[in-house]
């Protein structure tokens, strides 16, 4: 009997052991969960949420311990002040790593509670150029800024759409506004006259009175820095105003839902910019497309190629590093060049992803297809 209790309490020994070399590793993902573009925020958290249990499903080891990760969702509704909540509270939680934020206007004031947390933060999708301007060591972006974006964009539109004429709209917001002043300033540096300058929100649903003015200028084209959630209703508004223009818009417009929100107002003369490669162009777009759909039971919306992109970075220079801590793997993921489904997934000295692509799409067929 003694003997049996002996060897029960050895065995019990062992599993204690057992368990206590697996370490559990938080990853924080913040995005608008709820809201008129919760659609994008759910697309980011699974982009994150895909890349976290490969890794799982690897039986990764770091600093002799097996890690399982664990990712920590936040809603940060798209405003500024709840993203800097959430961000305290992720930090105060002993994340090793943020995935997010999703928009520009959340992500650049969270970026000062993640620094000051030590806390490295790479946003799939923020794209204002303020962010990689702070000085902060470890904050990062996967996709190309608004610097870029914007460059193309007003290009574009003197060129091969020929514009002379140009209004732009934007939603005041640190996305909507800044990529609306890159692309003016490349319209006007082309040569196109600025025959409007509107502004609306992030909220709004009704653009009539701005339309309205629009109108009178009779623009070539029309401009809308913005989100799709304001750019489907405002497509319909301006069909209904009898406007002609052409109508072209971010990456913040450049997704299925836009479609869904424009209904047969879109036609043939909607065009947006991605910055990035279409899906099916990435190096590992087409894979990563079914199996998220399968996981999921979703399509790919705009960004969560770019957020399992910066999930993995992150993993991997943790890997690299041998290190859990933001202190000891911040320096490998400096300088890391991992191979993604984006394509090569490596940083600048401020941050910026160094291969970032910019491609324009038209609307044809019923979807945006790559020009």
């Amino acid at each position: 009997m003694k003997k049996t209790i002996v060897a029960l309490a050895v065995m019990g020994l062992g599993i204690t052991g057992a368990h206590a070399q697996e370490m559990v590793v938080k990853l924080g993902s913040v995005a608008p969960l709820t809201g008129t573009i919760s659609h994008l925020g759910k697309d980011n958290e699974n982009g994150a949420r895909l890349a976290v249990e490969d890794a799982n499903a690897k039986g990764i080891t770091i600093g002799g311990k097996k890690v399982k990760f664990e990712l920590i969702g936040e809603d940060d509704q798209a405003d500024p002040r709840t993203g800097t909540t959430v961000a305290q509270r992720l930090v105060d939680a002993g994340v090793k790593g943020v995935v997010g934020h999703l928009n520009s206007g959340t992500t650049i004031p969270a970026s000062r509670i993640y620094d000051q947390g030590g806390i490295p933060m790479i946003s799939p999708s923020a794209t204002n150029p303020k962010l990689t301007q702070q000085g902060y060591k470890g904050i990062f972006r996967t996709i190309a800024n608004d610097v870029q974006q914007g460059s193309a964009l007003g290009k574009f539109m003197v060129g091969p759409l020929g514009a002379k004429k140009i209004a732009i709209i934007d939603d005041r917001t640190a996305y909507g506004q800044g990529l609306a002043d890159e692309t003016e300033k490349a319209a006007k540096a082309g040569g196109a006259q600025i025959v409007a300058r509107e502004f609306t929100t992030d909220k709004a649903t009704d653009f009539n009175a701005i339309l309205t003015k629009i109108r009178a200028t009779n623009p070539d084209v029309i401009f809308f820095g913005g989100m799709d959630a304001q750019g489907g209703p405002m497509l319909r508004q301006l069909k209904q105003l009898g406007v002609t223009a052409k109508f072209v818009t971010g990456d913040g417009g450049c997704s299925p839902e836009m479609i869904k929100l424009a209904g047969e107002a879109i036609g043939s003369s909607a065009y947006c910019s991605m910055a990035g490669l279409p899906l099916d162009k990435m190096p590992g777009g087409a894979e990563f497309r079914d199996r998220f759909k399968k996981r999921f039971g979703t399509d790919v919306q705009i960004y969560s190629p770019y957020a399992y992109d910066a999930a993995t970075a992150m993993i991997t220079a943790m890997q690299k590093a041998d290190s859990v801590e933001p202190s000891k793997y911040l320096a490998a993921l400096k300088t890391s060049a991992v191979p993604g489904v984006t394509g090569n997934v490596a940083f600048d000295e401020k941050g910026d992803i160094k291969e970032g692509a910019i491609t324009l799409y038209q609307f044809k067929d019923g979807n945006w297809v790559a020009m």
